[in-house]
């Protein structure tokens, strides 16, 4: 096989598997659109991006790699509880605590807060196995926007909901790698 072959054959755009299983593609999109909108809908004041934003990645994940070790519910639910508290550890040490005043004046507190909540929470997920990478990005959003009680809750809410649809439709449900 000459080097273009392999190049080409390597840039391929769409999933081989596609072509022989379209519907579980179809249908694990679908069931991703309806659980994002089940989910969503019990919060119309959520305006946080950056949380939304991850747990439209855990949703990814549940859907479309589900048999994955990253989609598995403690990693789901623990991954997005250190990430929710690795999250108030950074914002109310550096941002809404002792540095509080500090950190108006210096952006570089502000980022270094951003980047220890990213780096907490990845080394608490791995000594505790429940690496989720899509928590992270939890964390990042609570340093950024501030927490409620709220907030707290929807995110453990939204990832025991998850974890419940994806038990439900497990046995229809394929990797789509």
């Amino acid at each position: 096989m000459s080097i273009c072959n392999r190049v080409t054959s390597k840039m391929q755009i769409f999933d081989k598997s596609l072509i022989k299983h379209p519907k579980n593609y179809i249908w694990q999109s679908f069931l991703a659109l309806i659980t994002m909108l089940v989910l969503m809908s019990f919060v119309e004041f959520f305006t946080q991006t950056a949380i939304v934003a991850a747990l439209g990645a855990s949703t990814f994940i549940v859907f479309a790699m589900p048999w994955s070790i990253t989609a598995a519910p403690r990693r789901l639910i623990g991954g997005h509880v250190v990430g929710i508290i690795c999250g108030l550890l950074c914002y109310y040490i550096f941002i809404g605590g002792p540095l509080e005043e500090l950190s108006k004046s210096h952006d570089i507190i502000v980022w270094f807060a951003y980047a220890l909540s990213v780096s907490l929470s990845l080394f608490m997920m791995a000594v505790t196995n429940t690496e989720h990478p899509p928590a992270a990005a939890t964390a990042l959003g609570i340093v950024a926007y501030g927490c409620s009680w709220q907030t707290v809750v929807f995110v453990i809410s939204f990832a025991v909901g998850l974890s419940i649809v994806k038990r439900l439709l497990k046995p229809c449900l394929k990797n789509l790698f």
